[in-house]
């Protein structure tokens, strides 16, 4: 039995989505789903979750461009900045995410998602010093401690044919569309908890989306970087998703 808990970041503790699920086998069981401001404390909730070697599989980008960083501490004010915009504020995950899927994650060298990116690493840390656990990034399916991984539900959602459009906010919509979500991934996991719950906020299926790409990376179904692309993924961070079927599929 393996737990996989799926963390939806977010700048404010209260819109942080939060999903636990148990795996025993393939067979994935949804035990809790809840956002932020439902739990007295985000970070005990995640720590109570922890159940010997636990995946957290983390919507957030948890690195920066490697040019970005170079570039900015070299820069000087009134100087040109000598790489392209799309190598300084794009990883190369992302470049890859879009080639397979069609699919660009926000920039994180220059769209507000930094913030939700600092607020994750913020959370990773903190979980460390209340765990004593060192919860390293994952590079491998072998689950022998508590690992971290980056997710992307869209790229989640897009790799089994499911569109990752018009699911998010309120509106009547919205709210159909999370419900035919949550129908056409039934077949994938044990729901325990009041489908209600997911339909009625995008945060919550969210979190439980990335725990189906968490268990996606302990079943060895997602696209690992290659050489050449590891090296520059150990300092940017790797979205882990599955390639679709066909490369095109949208």
């Amino acid at each position: 039995m393996r737990t996989v808990i799926g963390i939806d970041a977010a700048t404010q503790p209260k819109k942080i989505g939060l999903a636990r699920g148990t795996l025993d086998g393939h067979d994935l069981v949804i035990e809790e789903a809840l956002l932020g401001s439902e739990a007295e404390s985000v970070l005990e909730s995640i720590a109570s979750w922890i159940s010997g070697p636990t995946l957290l599989a983390i919507d957030a980008p948890l690195g920066w461009p490697a040019p970005l960083g170079r570039g900015l501490y070299e820069h000087r004010a009134g100087q040109p900045l000598v790489a392209e915009a799309n190598h300084l504020f794009r990883r190369e995950t992302d470049r890859f995410v879009h080639a397979t899927l069609g699919k660009l994650p926000l920039e994180v060298g220059a769209d507000r998602i930094a913030r939700t990116a600092h607020s994750a690493l913020g959370l990773l840390g903190n979980l460390r010093q209340r765990t004593g656990l060192a919860i390293p990034l994952a590079w491998s399916p072998a689950l022998t401690e508590t690992l971290a991984v980056e997710v992307y539900p869209a790229a989640s959602l897009l790799s089994r044919g499911l569109s990752h459009k018009g699911y998010k906010g309120k509106e009547e919509s919205a709210v159909a569309a999370r419900r035919g979500l949550v129908e056409a991934l039934s077949s994938e996991l044990d729901l325990r908890v009041d489908p209600e719950r997911l339909v009625d906020s995008d945060d919550r299926l969210d979190a439980v989306v990335c725990v189906l790409a968490g268990v996606d990376f302990l079943h060895e179904k997602c696209v690992e970087p290659d050489s050449a692309q590891r090296e520059d993924a150990g300092v940017e961070g790797w979205i882990w998703f599955t390639r679709p079927a066909s490369a095109n599929e949208r």
